[in-house]
């Protein structure tokens, strides 16, 4: 397939996605132009507010291919990312990313995710959401475990 058939396809996940009670928004994921993973946001169906269709389709290719790498992917997303789908699309290693509608477009209907970009600027201490350290000597445990760990997969 294309790239646009793959973007077509994920901008009519969208529609039909709003069409079943979903949000507007769907996402593919490809390799060597066939769609390994689509994913559909689900916040609301699933009362769950992770479920972003980019966060998806991660999910279910990563499952489909067995590795969390997904090095040699692409997405088609219908919508610019949120911060959080756009982290965890560096994190899947995609190599390449297409998307529809902008952040813009996404403020304009209510999805409005300038305040998050504008939190991550900002100190701990002046942020809304209360932020605290707490017991950072035993937190600290984990990480010197993982740094002497001989077998552990990186990541």
């Amino acid at each position: 397939m294309t790239d646009k058939m793959l973007m077509q396809k994920a901008i009519n996940l969208s529609i039909e996605n709003v069409k079943q009670g979903g949000g507007p928004f769907g996402a593919v994921i490809a390799k060597d132009g066939q769609i390994i993973a689509t994913g559909v946001n689900r916040v609301t169906k699933n009362n769950d507010p992770t479920a972003h269709a980019e966060i998806s389709a991660i999910r279910k290719a990563a499952s489909k291919l067995k590795t969390f790498d997904l090095s040699g992917c692409e997405i088609y997303t219908s919508c610019e990312p949120c911060p959080m789908c756009f982290g965890a699309i560096y994190w899947a290693h995609l190599d390449r990313m297409y998307y529809g509608n902008t952040k813009t477009d996404a403020k304009n209907i209510g999805f409005d995710d300038s305040f998050i970009y504008d939190e991550l600027k900002l100190d701990n201490a002046d942020r809304k959401i209360a932020i605290n350290r707490l017991l950072p000597d035993e937190a600290i445990r984990a990480f010197e475990d993982w740094t002497n760990k001989t077998d552990k997969v990186e990541y």
